[in-house]
C-alpha cells in the first residue's frame, strides 16, 4: 500500500489544479444531488419488532387516522387575563386555516372542544336531572297506588256479599293494576335511559383532568393532526405549518408549539459549531506557524465534509434518516478531515527542512503518514459500520452515513493536500525554515527512559482519576429529549412548559392504550367504561379518555395521561405495569404505543445491544492491534485504556447532562435522561479514534525498539516522535466536538460533549501517560508474541518503512533494520 499511495501522491503533485477541480465538482455534484433529492429528517426513532412498533402497525391498520404526526399548539394571553371573545375567534381562525395546508389531516380547536366538554357535562346533568325527577314522580305515584290499594282492599272488606259494590271495586282494582304496570314500564324505561348516562359521566369523570382551556381561561392548547408519520411527512409541510403559526398575529396572544412543528435542520451548523472550527485553525497556525500551511487541512476538510453530508442527505429521500444523522457526518468528517491531512502536511514540512526534493516528500509523506491515514480510517470505518448488527435501522445508517463521511475525508486526505502542497511549494515553511532547509540544528539526543517510579505514579494516578470520572455512568439512564431539553428561547420550549405548568407535565407525553377484544362487542359504551376503569385504577395515571373505536367494533384506543413528564421514571413504569397486565375480563388485550412508549422501547433496545457491541468493538481492537504492533500485552493496555477513557465519557455526559452538574456552563437547564444513542455511537466513534493516536503514538515506540532502541528507551523515543503533533490532532478535536456542546440540535450536544471529552481523556491521559507508563514497567515482555503466532501473523507496515528506506531523507544513510532482543518464544 506505501508503494501505491507513494505513486498516488506524486500524481495529485503533478496535476495538483486536476486534483482540485475533481473534488470541486464532487462537491458541486453533492450538493446539487441534495437539493433535488433530499427527503425529511425525523426527531423520533422507531425500531421494528417493538411492543410500540407492533401496536403502532394494529393502530395504522385499524384506526388510521391516530397514526400521523400530531403537533401541539399552546397559545396564552400576554395580560395573563381570560381570552376575550375576540381572541377566541383569532385562536379558531387561525386554527381552522391550516386545515387547507398539504399534509394536514385535522385541527383540534380548543375551545370547541372545551365547549364540546361542557355541553356534554350539561347534557348528562340535565339527562340525569330528568331521570331523577321521573324517579321522584315515580315513587310519588307508587305512594300514591299504594294509598289507592290499601282503600280498595279495605272497601272490600267493608263490601262483603254486596254483589254491585263488589264489582265496582274490582274494576278499581284492575285500574290501580293497570297503572302499577304503567309505572313499571315507566321505570324501566328510566333505567335503560339512565344506564348510559351513568356510564356517560363515568367516562366524563376518568377524563375530567383533561382540559384544553385552562381553568382561568388565559391558556389554551391546539393540535395539528398531519397525515403522515415523522419520516414521511415533508419538511415543506412542517414549515409551512410553522410559518403560518409564527407569523400569526392575534392581539395579546402569544402562539407557541410543539417541536414536530418545530423541527427543522436549520441547526445543524451553528455559533458554536463555528467556534470549535476557529480554534481548530488557531491550534494549526500555532502549530505550523504559516497561513498557507494552517488553510490547507481546513481546505482539505471543508470539500470532504462537504461531500459527505451533502451526498448522504441526497439519499434521506429514499432512506429513513434521522436529523442528527447528518449531524455525525459532519463531526466526524471535520475533526477527522483535519487531522488526517495534518499528519500527512506534518510529514513533509519535516521531510522539506530536511532538505528533499519537494515532489520526492510529497510522495514520500503520502506513503508513510498517509498509510497511517487509511489504516486510521479503516478502524473509525469498521467500527461505524459495526453499528449495523444491532439490528437497530436508524442507528445502522447513522454508522453507514459517519463511515461514507469518514472515507471520503481518507480519500481527500491522500489526494487533495498533496495537490495543495505542490502549489503552495516552500512557502509551506516560515522564512526561518525556508532558510535553514537541510540544515541539521535540531539534533535530538539520545532517548532515556522515564523512571520506574514515576511511570508507578502516573499509571495509578491516571487509572484513579479516569475511574472517579467514570462513576456517575453508574446511575445512566438512557431516553429521548423532550420539549424541555431544547433551547429556552425555542418555541417547542415555551410549549412544553406552558402546557407542563397549565394542563400538567404528563400531558406532554400522554400514552396511547388500545384494547383488542376477540369479537365485536354489542355495547360499545359499557365496553370503554369497563376498559377505561381498569386503567384509570393504575397508580401514576391521572386521567383517561376514549380517542377511536375502529368501525369493527372490536378495537378501540385510549389516551392516558400519565402522572410524570415523557422521560420521567413513573411514566416507564406505568409502561410496564400497563404491559404486564392480564386480558380485561379475561380476553380484552391491552397494547401501549405513543412517543412515550416508543422512546422507552428504544431506549431499552439499546442498553440490550451495548454489551454485544462493546464485544465486538473490543474484540476489533485487539484483532486489530494484536497485527499492528505483533503483541499480546500492547492490544491488552490499548484496549483496557480505551474502555477506561469510554466510560470516563459517560460518566461526563451523565454528570452534565442527568446530574445538572456545570448545568449552566453547557446550558443544561432541564437534566433529564442520557440520549439514548449516545452511549453506542461514543463506543464506535471513539473506537477509532483511539486507534488513531495508538497508531501514531506506539508505531513509533515499536519502531525505536525494532531497530535496536532498548524498550523503556523506545517508550520514550515514540512517545518523544508523536506528541506533538497528536497534541495538536487531539486539541482539534477536541475543538471540533466541543463546538458541537452548544449546537442548536439538542440531541447533538451529548454527543458532541461525550466525544469532545473522550477524546481528550483518551489522547492525554491514557496514551500519553497511561500507556507508556505501563509500557515502561512491563519492559520487553510488552513486545512478546507467541513464535506461532509471529509466523501466521501477516507483516503490516502501515507507516511505509520499507518505503522509507528506499527514499532516505539527504544526508542520512539508509536505515538497515536489525532483529531486536528476543521477544518470541
Amino acid at each position: 500500500m506505501a508503494q501505491l499511495l507513494y505513486k498516488l501522491g506524486r500524481l495529485a503533485a503533478r496535476n495538483p489544479l486536476r486534483v482540485l477541480a475533481f473534488w470541486l465538482v464532487a462537491l458541486a455534484l453533492a450538493v446539487v444531488a441534495f437539493f433535488t433529492a433530499g427527503g425529511t429528517l425525523a426527531s423520533s426513532f422507531s425500531i421494528p419488532g417493538t411492543k410500540t412498533a407492533e401496536v403502532t402497525a394494529q393502530l395504522a391498520q385499524k384506526l388510521p387516522n391516530l397514526a400521523g404526526v400530531a403537533g401541539t399548539v399552546a397559545f396564552q394571553t400576554e395580560d395573563g387575563k381570560p381570552f376575550t371573545p375576540e381572541q377566541r375567534k383569532g385562536v379558531s381562525d387561525l386554527l381552522a386555516g391550516l386545515k387547507g395546508h398539504d399534509h394536514v389531516r385535522d385541527v383540534v380547536d380548543p375551545f370547541t372542544v372545551q365547549q364540546q366538554l361542557t355541553d356534554q357535562r350539561k347534557q348528562l346533568a340535565d339527562g340525569q336531572k330528568q331521570v331523577d325527577d321521573g324517579k321522584a314522580q315515580i315513587a310519588a305515584g307508587r305512594q300514591q297506588l299504594a294509598t289507592a290499594q290499601q282503600h280498595v282492599t279495605d272497601s272490600k272488606t267493608a263490601a262483603a256479599g254486596n254483589a254491585a259494590v263488589l264489582a265496582q271495586i274490582n274494576q278499581q282494582q284492575a285500574q290501580l293494576d293497570a297503572q302499577s304496570k304503567q309505572l313499571d314500564a315507566a321505570e324501566a324505561q328510566l333505567v335503560t335511559k339512565s344506564k348510559p348516562l351513568e356510564q356517560g359521566k363515568q367516562l366524563l369523570d376518568f377524563s375530567s383532568k383533561i382540559r384544553t382551556v385552562s381553568t382561568d381561561g388565559t391558556t389554551a392548547t391546539g393540535v395539528v393532526m398531519f397525515s403522515d408519520d415523522q419520516f414521511s411527512l415533508p419538511q415543506e409541510a412542517r414549515d409551512a405549518v410553522a410559518h403560518k403559526l409564527g407569523t400569526a398575529s392575534i392581539p395579546g396572544v402569544r402562539v407557541d408549539y410543539s417541536a414536530e412543528i418545530a423541527q427543522t435542520t436549520d441547526g445543524i451548523v451553528g455559533p458554536g459549531e463555528i467556534t470549535g472550527l476557529i480554534v481548530a485553525a488557531l491550534v494549526l497556525l500555532l502549530m505550523l506557524r504559516t497561513l498557507l500551511a494552517t488553510m490547507l487541512p481546513l481546505i482539505s476538510s471543508l470539500i470532504g465534509v462537504g461531500v459527505g453530508v451533502a451526498g448522504a442527505m441526497a439519499f434521506s429521500g429514499v432512506v429513513d434518516m434521522a436529523s442528527v444523522t447528518p449531524v455525525l457526518g459532519l463531526m466526524l468528517g471535520l475533526a477527522v478531515g483535519i487531522d488526517y491531512s495534518l499528519f500527512i502536511i506534518n510529514r513533509h514540512r519535516r521531510q522539506l527542512r530536511a532538505g528533499m526534493d519537494l515532489h520526492e516528500s510529497i510522495g514520500l509523506a503520502n506513503g508513510t503518514a498517509g498509510g497511517a491515514v487509511v489504516f486510521a480510517g479503516a478502524t473509525v470505518i469498521v467500527a461505524l459500520l459495526a453499528l449495523n448488527v444491532t439490528g437497530i435501522p436508524f442507528l445502522g445508517v447513522m454508522g453507514d452515513v459517519g463511515a461514507v463521511c469518514v472515507a471520503i475525508a481518507v480519500l481527500v486526505a491522500i489526494t487533495l493536500p498533496a495537490g495543495l502542497m505542490r502549489l503552495v511549494g516552500t512557502r509551506l515553511l516560515t522564512k526561518r525554515a525556508r532558510a535553514t532547509i537541510g540544515r541539521d540544528e535540531h539534533t535530538e539526543t539520545a532517548p532515556k527512559p522515564m523512571p520506574t517510579w514515576r511511570a508507578l505514579v502516573t499509571a495509578a494516578l491516571a487509572i484513579g482519576a479516569l475511574l472517579v470520572i467514570a462513576a456517575p455512568a453508574l446511575s445512566m439512564r438512557l431516553g429521548l429529549p423532550d420539549g424541555s431539553a431544547q433551547a429556552t428561547n425555542s418555541t417547542a420550549y415555551r410549549t412544553f412548559k406552558t402546557v407542563e405548568a397549565e394542563f400538567g407535565t404528563g400531558v406532554n407525553g400522554p400514552l396511547l392504550i388500545t384494547a383488542q377484544t376477540p369479537k365485536p362487542v354489542d355495547d360499545v359504551l359499557a365496553t370503554q367504561v369497563a376498559i377505561a376503569g381498569e386503567l384509570s385504577k393504575q397508580p401514576d395515571v391521572v386521567a383517561v379518555a376514549p380517542a377511536a373505536v375502529a368501525d369493527s367494533k372490536d378495537f378501540f384506543a385510549f389516551q392516558v395521561i400519565p402522572a410524570g413528564g415523557p422521560t420521567s421514571v413513573s411514566t416507564s413504569d406505568l409502561v410496564t405495569r400497563l404491559r404486564a397486565l392480564p386480558p380485561l375480563s379475561g380476553d380484552i388485550t391491552l397494547g401501549v404505543a405513543g412517543s412515550a412508549s416508543a422512546n422507552i422501547d428504544v431506549s431499552d433496545k439499546l442498553l440490550d445491544v451495548l454489551p454485544l457491541y462493546l464485544i465486538v468493538v473490543v474484540g476489533l481492537s485487539l484483532l486489530i492491534m494484536i497485527v499492528v504492533f505483533r503483541s499480546l500485552l500492547v492490544p491488552l493496555i490499548a484496549t483496557a485504556g480505551y474502555v477506561l477513557s469510554l466510560f470516563a465519557a459517560f460518566g461526563a455526559v451523565v454528570a452534565v447532562y442527568q446530574w445538572g452538574w456545570l448545568s449552566s456552563v453547557f446550558g443544561v437547564h432541564d437534566p433529564g435522561p442520557v440520549l439514548d444513542f449516545a452511549p453506542i455511537i461514543l463506543m464506535g466513534v471513539l473506537f477509532g479514534l483511539a486507534m488513531d493516536y495508538q497508531l501514531f503514538l506506539v508505531s513509533g515506540m515499536r519502531e525505536a525498539f525494532v531497530h535496536g532502541v532498548p524498550a523503556r528507551a523506545a517508550v520514550t523515543a515514540g512517545l518523544r516522535n508523536g506528541r506533538a503533533v497528536v497534541t495538536a490532532a487531539a486539541i482539534i478535536m477536541v475543538a471540533v466536538f466541543g463546538g458541537f456542546v452548544f449546537s442548536e440540535l439538542t440531541m447533538v450536544r451529548p454527543l458532541g460533549l461525550g466525544l469532545a471529552v473522550g477524546v481528550l481523556f483518551d489522547a492525554f491521559v491514557v496514551r500519553m501517560l497511561l500507556v507508556p507508563a505501563l509500557m515502561h514497567l512491563f519492559g520487553k515482555s510488552v513486545w512478546w508474541l507467541p513464535r506461532w503466532l509471529d509466523r501466521i501473523l501477516p507483516n503490516v507496515d502501515i507507516e511505509g518503512a520499507a518505503l522509507e528506506r528506499s527514499h532516505p531523507l539527504p544526508g542520512t544513510a539508509p536505515v538497515v533494520e536489525r532483529e531486536p532482543e528476543t521477544v518470541s518464544s
